[in-house]
């Protein structure tokens, strides 16, 4: 079998030159044509590698059908998966008052406790800390953060200054069969909130409040507003301080009422519910 280009030419990096064979080429190479090939090293190979039936690529020593394709990166996706599904723990424990403001929590120990490594439970953990719900305390764990009514005060301004205007101008422009598609979101808030599992609750009113700011078609503002939002949910300090059933299913309710009147383009109605559904702390 005839040895192809590219370990001809492996070998040939292998094997040092016969003294005198470059010149006697050259030689050649004017008696036939009466100058030297300088572009031997390109042209020169790749005429021979063509001649042979080899591909160009081959005589530079690529790789080409005569070697298996690099095999693809792993992906490794449970490590991702744990991570995920401890992060969602970790916030419904937190909305749900089990894990209380101002204790401090280890790695270790909610790792024992959730079934899995403390690797996730602290990359879980700093993502919390990004979002405010916790604190780092060195060579200690994690404190939960105590909320405070300004604190809680201010996030409601925010809220309001970012949402408030986009639904007002949403209502002049958006038409009623489009509102009439977010009956499903509205509706599963006030289900989520009969519940009375604050966590079921939190998902359910920024999956409501997503959608809305969605038909904006502004990606960076749902972003921000959806951070902000989570923020604003996270429970104050103090046992039971957090707000009841009723007050989950007042609130959900407010989403049902929004929605009535933006269907109807009750500009009036719409302008004095925003201005109600963002005053309060939520």
């Amino acid at each position: 079998m005839k040895p192809s280009a590219y370990s001809a030419a492996s070998a040939a990096a292998r094997v040092p030159a016969q003294p005198g064979a470059a010149d006697a080429h050259r030689e050649r190479d004017v008696h036939r044509s009466g100058a030297p090939d300088r572009d031997r090293g390109r042209g020169g190979s790749e005429d021979r590698a063509r001649g042979a039936g080899e591909p160009v690529g081959a005589a530079r020593g690529e790789h080409t059908h005569s070697e298996p394709p690099a095999p693809r990166p792993r992906v490794v996706v449970q490590r991702s998966s744990v991570r995920g599904q401890v992060l969602d723990a970790l916030r419904t424990a937190l909305l749900s008052g089990e894990l209380r403001p101002g204790e401090v929590y280890s790695a270790p120990a909610l790792g024992e406790r959730f079934g899995v490594s403390a690797t996730p439970v602290r990359e879980a953990m700093q993502q919390l800390a990004v979002e405010g719900a916790v604190e780092v305390v060195p060579n200690r764990g994690f404190r939960v953060v105590r909320r405070g009514d300004r604190e809680l005060a201010e996030l409601a301004e925010v809220r309001a200054l970012l949402e408030a205007p986009v639904w007002l101008r949403l209502s002049r422009t958006v038409p009623a069969e489009r509102w009439a598609e977010l009956r499903p979101l509205a509706e599963s808030t006030v289900r989520a909130a009969s519940s009375g599992c604050p966590a079921t609750y939190a998902e359910a009113d920024r999956a409501f409040h997503r959608a809305v700011l969605a038909l904006a078609g502004n990606e960076q503002l749902v972003a921000i507003a959806g951070d902000v939002h989570r923020r604003a949910q996270w429970p104050p300090a103090g046992a039971g301080a957090g707000r009841g059933r009723a007050g989950l299913i007042a609130d959900a309710h407010e989403h049902t009422a929004l929605l009535d009147a933006l269907i109807a383009g009750d500009q009036e109605l719409v302008r004095a519910l925003v201005g109600e559904h963002f005053t309060a702390a939520r």
